[in-house]
């Protein structure tokens, strides 16, 4: 009987190094001279994160320092989706970030496509937010692995590949 093998494609991301880079965050606003008085507040939620500030100009320089502590901990930068800052109450900006998770059917069913018009041997499957991919040879998975790879530049969330056996 012949084996198969398999992996899956999914876009997440480590909770726990986002909240660590966010307490990496917090803890640089409260000691930067430029944002020591801003009375930033910044909650982490399930699905987004929200930054209230000062003015616009501090909201650009926590954006830039959220972005370095999110490289340091290997965090893609495209899992944040920054909304236009809104102005609330007593002068103070907010903004929304929401934060990317999982493959959308649309492109679930466009990267589908691309691995079954380049590769013959393989079988894709559609599960939820993330994709199945299974054939006969490792060669022709880390064949499609390498298609993706090629592809993942043009979408705006990050891939990663799990389950592989």
């Amino acid at each position: 009987m012949a084996s198969t093998y398999s992996f899956d494609v999914v876009s997440d991301f480590d909770r726990q190094e986002l909240v660590n880079a966010i307490d990496q965050l917090k803890r640089e606003v409260d000691q930067r001279y430029d944002l020591k008085d801003s009375n930033t507040e910044i909650e982490l939620k399930d699905n987004e994160l929200i930054i209230t500030t000062a003015s616009d100009m501090t909201l650009q320089a926590i954006e830039g320092v959220l972005r370095q502590k999110a490289t340091k901990r290997n965090l893609s930068l495209k899992i944040f989706d920054f909304q236009t800052p809104e102005i609330s109450g007593g002068n103070r900006v907010k903004q929304e970030v929401i934060l990317k998770k999982g493959i959308s059917q649309e492109i679930a069913k466009k990267l589908s496509k691309l691995i079954r018009d380049n590769l013959k041997k393989v079988t894709v499957s559609i599960q939820g937010d993330s994709l199945r991919i299974t054939g006969k040879s490792k060669d022709d998975l880390q064949e499609a692995i390498l298609i993706l790879k090629a592809e993942e530049s043009e979408l705006d969330f990050p891939l990663q590949y799990e389950n592989y056996r």
